[in-house]
C-alpha cells in the first residue's frame, strides 16, 4: 500500500463525509490491545481505597467491572467504531502509595476483521473515570491523565508496542 494511502484518514470518502470503513474485505484474525491511563488522588483518597473504607464501597472492584462494561459498550459511545465481539478482557490497577497514583491497565482479545484498541481505551477510561465518582465526596481535585495505547497486535498495521523510555517505559 502506498505511504499516502496508508496515511489517509479512513473514516472520511471522497467527499469529506464522515463512515463506518468497511471491514467486509478484511481477514478474520487474532486481534490484542492494551492500554494505561492514571488517576492522581490525594492521601485520604488513597487510604479509604487501600483499607476498604469508601463510603461507596469497593471502589477498584466496581471500577473494574465498569471499565470491562465499557469495553462492551464501545461502539455506543464513540461513533463509527464496529461492534467487536470480545474474547476476553482485564482489566487491573497498580497503586502508588508515594505519587497517590493508581494505574488502570486494560486488554482486551477479538478474533475478528478490526482491532480492539478503542475498547482497551474505553475501558481505561471508564475505569478511571468510575473511581473519580466514588471518591469525588473526598477529592474534587483527583486528575485523570496518560490515558494510552500500549500494545496493539493483529490486522494489517501489524504490531505496535510503545516505546521504552515512555510514560510506562515499555512496561505491561
Amino acid at each position: 500500500m502506498p505511504k499516502d494511502q496508508k496515511e489517509k484518514l479512513t473514516h472520511f470518502d471522497h467527499k469529506g463525509n464522515a463512515i463506518m470503513v468497511d471491514v467486509s474485505e478484511k481477514d478474520i484474525t487474532g486481534r490484542f490491545a492494551a492500554a494505561e491511563g492514571t488517576i492522581k488522588v490525594n492521601e485520604k483518597v488513597m487510604a479509604a481505597i487501600l483499607s476498604g473504607a469508601a463510603a461507596k464501597g469497593d471502589v477498584l472492584g466496581v471500577a473494574r467491572i465498569a471499565g470491562i462494561m465499557g469495553t462492551k459498550k464501545n461502539s455506543d459511545l464513540i461513533p463509527l467504531c464496529h461492534i467487536v465481539p470480545l474474547s476476553a478482557c482485564t482489566l487491573d490497577f497498580e497503586t502508588d502509595r508515594e505519587t497517590l497514583s493508581i494505574r488502570a491497565i486494560c486488554t482486551a482479545k477479538t478474533d475478528g476483521k478490526t482491532g480492539v484498541e478503542m475498547e482497551a481505551l474505553t475501558g481505561v477510561s471508564i475505569a478511571l473515570l468510575t473511581i473519580y465518582d466514588m471518591c469525588k465526596a473526598m477529592d474534587r481535585g483527583m486528575v485523570i491523565s496518560n490515558i494510552r495505547l500500549l500494545e496493539k497486535s493483529g490486522g494489517r498495521s501489524g504490531h505496535y508496542r510503545a516505546s521504552p523510555g515512555s510514560i510506562t517505559e515499555g512496561k505491561i
